[in-house]
């Protein structure tokens, strides 16, 4: 491969691996906050139980998440010296403002942890929401760095340079408000699923055991909750793309041909060369649909542009795809529980259903992975979108095949470190009956 290409795989590869620990930074807060918040309601101790396992559990993605975050600030500069050099004075506010937030997070974080009994309770479970919003507010600014990229704003180019620069205009660029709802939402989505997924794994071990029945209820609610508001900010997102990126748009969704009552494809596998998406199921005016409310709207092909700034269509698309297809799964094991839940009055535990959560665990950051994969890769041939190419980014310093096969390496580690201890978390839970079968 070339320097450009390990470039792109190494911090590819961080960001994969460090998008998981930030997802959960942002959602297994709330959830310990919650289960706390149910003690302290009822005085059931299985909550309360809850609450200490999952503020260990954020503690230890909370660890590793701060090596990777740290890991891809420095990749930042030594992979992508241009980008910096150009981005830094426009965009470092919403970099520096994450900074502030993630030091609160480590604060009230250890106030959390070591704060039992220690100060009142109710400065307790504020110090649990003060990390569970610095989580949230976080990945807010990181996703604002990234929305300007997508949508460079705030500044002048004059002579290739940046010019009468606007901190407040580049941090809030267009469609800056539907890409953090979509990213925080799939943090909620993902993080509330595959938790839940494990607690009904033990579940179907254990039917009894109240902390995992509290833990499934917990998870649940707000994983399910997101999952089912993220069709309707996926929309938005998309409606946006129309508007600012067509070309991406049309690469998402395998569009070649500028055409009115355009239909949407389900699958298919776009050919670039011929100009076409072969194997896919049509759906007559979707696309125009979906894409303008109107379905007989134009929407733009990817011919109408010169081939040199196309995104790769057969990657952006097959991501799309599995993003769509994934979190609509996670959508409908919500809304089935959602519906079996109104009509029985209490938490559905039929050994079905939870093989069904069970399943549709990875699902949620499945989608999360391919999400980004469509924004990233659906933004190059650039860096910053229509301003500076990836190739006028990289660092000119060679042999960055060892560095990426070593991070790789460590990355696999610290994986296998933490499963370990979080499995260590969930295995040895305690084991009570549940009085009459429902929390």
């Amino acid at each position: 491969m070339s320097n450009l290409q390990y470039a792109r795989w190494l911090m590819g590869t961080s960001l994969a691996f460090h998008i998981v620990f930030a997802a959960v930074g942002v959602a297994l807060p709330l959830l310990m906050v919650i289960a706390e918040w149910r003690h302290r309601r009822t005085g059931r101790p299985e909550y309360l139980e809850l609450a200490h396992r999952w503020a260990k559990g954020a503690a230890i993605l909370f660890a590793v998440g701060a090596v990777s975050g740290t890991v891809i600030s420095f990749e930042l500069g030594l992979l992508w010296p241009g980008f910096m050099r150009f981005a830094g004075p426009i965009i470092g506010m919403p970099f520096s403002l994450e900074g502030f937030a993630f030091f609160a997070e480590a604060i009230f974080l250890g106030i959390y942890l070591y704060g039992w009994d220690r100060v009142s309770p109710g400065f307790h479970l504020a110090a649990g929401l003060v990390v569970a919003a610095a989580g949230a507010t976080s990945a807010f600014f990181i996703t604002l760095a990234n929305a300007w990229m997508n949508h460079p704003a705030g500044f002048d180019l004059v002579l290739g340079k940046a010019s009468n620069v606007d901190p407040l205009s580049a941090m809030f660029p267009q469609g800056w408000g539907p890409e953090v709802v979509h990213v925080l939402l799939s943090c909620f989505a993902a993080t509330g699923l595959a938790v839940a997924g494990i607690h009904a794994f033990w579940l179907l071990r254990d039917r009894g055991s109240a902390f995992h029945r509290a833990a499934l209820g917990i998870a649940l609610a707000v994983g399910g909750a997101a999952a089912l508001l993220q069709p309707v900010s996926g929309d938005f997102s998309a409606r946006n793309a129309a508007r600012s990126q067509p070309v991406k748009l049309a690469a998402m969704e395998g569009h070649f041909q500028t055409q009115r009552d355009a239909p949407l494809l389900i699958g298919g596998v776009p050919d670039a060369d011929a100009g076409v998406t072969r194997y896919g199921i049509e759906i007559p005016y979707g696309l125009s649909l979906l894409a303008f409310h109107d379905p007989h709207a134009e929407v733009r092909g990817l011919l109408e542009w010169p081939r040199s700034v196309w995104p790769n269509p057969l990657l952006v698309h097959m991501a799309f795809q599995v993003m769509v297809g994934l979190g609509s799964a996670i959508a409908l094991v919500a809304l089935l529980a959602a519906g079996l839940y109104v009509r029985r009055r209490r938490l559905p535990d039929d050994r079905w259903f939870l093989w069904a959560v069970v399943l549709a665990a990875p699902a949620g950051f499945g989608a999360l992975e391919a999400g980004w994969m469509v924004t990233e890769w659906g933004r190059q041939p650039f860096t910053v979108w229509g301003v500076m190419r990836t190739a006028e980014s990289v660092t000119p310093v060679p042999d960055l095949a060892v560095p990426f096969w070593g991070f790789a390496a460590l990355y696999l580690f610290l994986g296998a470190v933490t499963a370990t201890l979080l499995v260590r978390q969930i295995a040895n839970a305690p084991r009570s009956p549940v009085p009459g079968g429902a929390p």
